[in-house]
């Protein structure tokens, strides 16, 4: 067994470290903070668009830094802004638990505990994978991006649990430490590149010894786009506002997902058991699409995903009973499903150099989704006491998204087309 996993390609061991840190930041704060939202917000007193914007400045800080983080990672590796992001998270939590004032939850939550998490948890995994894989590049990604709904399966309802049982505060302590105990020694095993260690994209054999001939035909085979040339590009651009857009949908969902529950008339501990149960389908739908993915043309599969996904909004919507709720779940968990697809085609279309950068530039357009998605499901609340107005824009937001996805063309077959009509 032992001689089995020496000899497995080192890719898959940094794959099983970035999933193991989205496992974490999954359970523990991305779906964290819809466990939180109820309880921190009657403690403090706010309402839930007051709430919702605490969620949204810390999004709109992350759309701050994705730029700066991307030119830092392709520079320097993920790993120092992945412990970073563990030491920052996990304090900020702990910290947190001494909070009694809207202010000063603004303070705390923004910096320190949400300062680098996007960057170390979320951007710095997808470096890791496109870094070491290429022709396995959507399934790689799939694993890790799936892995925030294992966390949030696994996590998130002992989260729910301690919150119920010891109190917010005392549950925001606990997180803190998890995040120290368990993050850091994840942080010690990244390593940079393939390269770095003498080895090749996907474990392809090594090219002999001074065969500078090989070398340079595969570094021809792979897109090597800059920022700027990336920028230059219609696909670039569909995809950019085309996740914005998702993301205004599913961090809407997600941040009211308990409140949301509740309003249709479930307990908060029911709605958190069926937060887990949807990030827990939520890791199969990853598996299911990213093996799909690496068949088909991935923008078309991804504007078929967003009608599936707004189609689920129907049944949240007109649902009465709980059975016909829990049928919402399979079918809104392809909206986050999409995301390792979507970035593995960035990868496809533009390459490995640049990957960081690309990535923290449109991450820097697309996070704003998360800053007005849970503040305007908030106000919509507030204003009439009901999600139902929320839940009919999300459907028109999403059939929106599936027409920018399916007018995505591969950069490299456009510019052919061009030539050809010249």
């Amino acid at each position: 067994m032992l001689s089995r996993i020496s000899r497995l390609f080192y890719g898959w061991r940094m794959i099983a470290v970035g999933s193991a840190l989205r496992v974490l930041g999954g359970g523990l704060y991305y779906y964290g903070f819809s466990v939180f939202f109820l309880p921190l917000s009657q403690d403090l007193g706010l309402n839930r668009a007051a709430t919702s914007l605490v969620f949204s400045l810390a999004r709109a800080q992350g759309a701050l830094e994705g730029p700066v983080a991307g030119y830092f990672m392709d520079r320097y590796g993920p790993r120092p802004l992945i412990i970073m992001a563990i030491c920052l998270t996990g304090i900020g939590h702990m910290i947190l638990s001494g909070v009694h004032s809207y202010a000063m939850l603004i303070v705390v939550y923004m910096g320190l505990v949400s300062l680098s998490f996007h960057a170390g948890f979320m951007d710095a995994p997808m470096v890791i994978a496109n870094t070491w894989f290429i022709r396995k590049r959507t399934m790689a990604m799939a694993i890790i991006s799936g892995s925030v709904g294992l966390g949030g399966f696994l996590l998130t309802p002992l989260l729910s649990q301690a919150i119920h049982a010891w109190g917010w505060r005392r549950a925001a302590v606990l997180n803190g430490i998890a995040f120290l105990l368990l993050g850091l020694p994840l942080a010690l095993f990244v390593r940079r590149s393939p390269e770095s260690m003498g080895l090749r994209p996907d474990g392809d054999p090594p090219h002999p010894a001074g065969d500078r001939g090989a070398h340079a035909k595969a570094e021809v085979a792979e897109a090597n786009t800059t920022l700027r040339g990336a920028m230059h590009t219609s696909a670039f651009w569909f995809l950019t506002i085309g996740t914005l857009l998702r993301i205004v949908a599913l961090s809407a969902v997600n941040v009211h997902y308990v409140p949301i529950m509740v309003w249709k008339g479930m307990s908060e501990q029911t709605a958190a058991f069926m937060l887990g149960a949807q990030a827990f389908l939520g890791l199969l739908s990853h598996m299911f699409i990213g093996w799909i993915a690496d068949r088909v043309d991935k923008a078309r599969l991804m504007a078929i995903c967003m009608v599936i996904s707004a189609t689920a909004l129907l049944f949240l919507i007109y649902g009465q009973t709980e059975w016909q709720i829990w049928l919402f779940l399979p079918l809104f968990t392809v909206v986050e499903s999409t995301f390792p697809v979507n970035w593995s085609a960035v990868g496809d279309f533009f390459g490995r150099k640049n990957f960081a950068k690309i990535r923290g530039t449109m991450s820097f357009v697309q996070t704003w989704g998360a800053v007005a998605g849970p503040v305007i499901a908030g106000a919509l609340y507030d204003r009439t006491h009901s999600y139902n107005q929320l839940l009919w824009g999300l459907i028109g937001v999403l059939l929106v998204t599936a027409v920018l996805y399916a007018l995505v063309v591969h950069p490299a077959v456009r510019a052919e087309r061009v030539r050809a009509q010249s």
